[in-house]
Formats: structure tokens, sequence, C-alpha cells
């Protein structure tokens, strides 16, 4: 596979600008694979304004657009396209933003862009994603952390990596918080799916795939869940390739 992923857990840290932290990886990430123009799919963006999803698209991709341009690259996004299969088959790049990752599926799939984007990573276009954007390069988005506020089709997603993401993995259990934990929640997951692995990929840190190479990048430790095993730490630098093998 001529894979070329970019997977971001999230886009700001607290007290930061947004897409703050990983503005130098996105440039770098660019640059690297030669890309001017990117394709931006805002459809997770569903809350930012009060006057409907087109005006919370619209706002999503202002917001992008000035953070890209900032890097020196040019953002323009799907929802003003008049046939978005065609845009995703003639975009240099692809970036998937954060925010609902249910409905971004749903969108994904009525405009008919899952497939068509799937085909073009296969080929070789560069994809980047954060947050909704890295869970919807998994088989599946059923290791999201959202509230399911609309029904797509079906919870199938890209499928360019073999296992799940969780985003914005956390290991904290509030005081006074009598329901599951965020590892417990992702064991039910595993017990039900054992032959899927989750990464549970902690704030300010992200993936990086080259064909059928993948690396963790970030201060933090990456988690690993799997069946009938306890779950355990990774740190940056060390061997991921077993994430690779189906």
């Amino acid at each position: 596979m001529n894979r070329n992923l970019l997977l971001i857990s999230n886009s700001t840290n607290a007290g930061e600008e947004y897409l703050g932290w990983p503005r130098p990886v996105i440039k770098e990430f660019l640059e690297e694979v030669g890309a001017k123009r990117v394709l931006f799919i805002p459809y997770a963006g569903v809350n930012l304004s009060d006057k409907g999803l087109q005006a919370s698209f619209d706002a999503y991709e202002a917001r992008v657009k000035a953070v890209y341009a900032e890097l020196g690259f040019d953002l323009y996004s799907i929802h003003k396209e008049d046939n978005p299969v065609e845009a995703v088959e003639k975009a240099e790049a692809v970036a998937i933003g954060g925010g609902n990752t249910f409905h971004l599926v749903y969108m994904m799939q009525q405009t008919g862009i899952m497939k068509a984007i799937k085909q073009r990573i296969l080929e070789g276009m560069p994809y980047m994603g954060w947050s909704a954007g890295s869970n919807v390069a998994c088989p599946s988005l059923r290791t999201t952390n959202d509230m399911p506020i609309i029904e797509p089709i079906s919870f199938n997603c890209l499928n360019v990596i073999p296992f799940q993401i969780n985003p914005h993995y956390l290991d904290a259990h509030p005081d006074g918080h009598g329901g599951e934990t965020r590892e417990q929640r992702i064991n039910e997951f595993t017990a039900v799916n054992p032959n899927m692995l989750v990464a549970g990929l902690r704030e300010a840190c992200y993936f990086r795939v080259k064909g059928n190479h993948l690396q963790h990048f970030g201060e933090r430790s990456l988690r690993i869940f799997k069946d009938g095993k306890e779950a355990w730490e990774v740190q940056s630098g060390e061997d991921l390739q077993f994430l690779m093998e189906k």
C-alpha cells in the first residue's frame, strides 16, 4: 500500500491557539509530500455557528484556512464543491478536522467521498486528520468518544490502517464520577472484537504512516489494548509494526 498518512490526536492543547501545537507537524508533512493545496472535509464541525450546518462548515473552513495560510498552504472546503467525489479525485491532499465522528461518517457516506478518499489514499494521496479525522482512518468509528447524534449507513470507515484509534485518550477517573473509565470502555470493545487492537492516542501525539511503516511521535506514551491481555504502554520510537499486521 502506498499510504502517506498523518493522524493527530487533538487539534488544540489547553491555553493554546487553535491547531497550535501541531502546526510544525502539519507544515513538515505537507512540505515532505509536496502538496500546496489541501481539500478540507468540515463535516464533523456541527456547532460552530448558530445559523445552521452550512454556516458551521463555513466557519470551520475559515478557521482552518487561516492556519494553513499562515503555514504557506491553500485550503478549500469540500462543502462548497459542486461534485464532492470529483473534488476528491482531483485533490493534491485531504485534511479532515475533528468534531463529531458520527456526523462526519454520515456525511462522508452520503456524499460518496468515503470510497473516493480511500481509493486516493491507496494510490498515494497524502491524508491528514485530527481527532475525528484520525478515527475515520480506522476500520470503523466504534472507538470514538462522541455521542451518536445521527445514524450513518454503517460504522465502517476508510479502513486504511488495520487497528483502531481512541483519540484524546485519558487515564483519569474524576472524583465522584460513577461511570466507566476510558480504559474500561475500550476493554468492552476488545472483548466484543477480540481480533482488533486499539491504540489510546494521548493529547499532543500523532501517528505517521508511510507505506506499511508506522511511527508514533509525542511526549506522552501510547496505550495499547488487546483482548485477554492487560493494556500496556509504548514509548515514541519503539517498534509499532505489530499494529499494522491484520
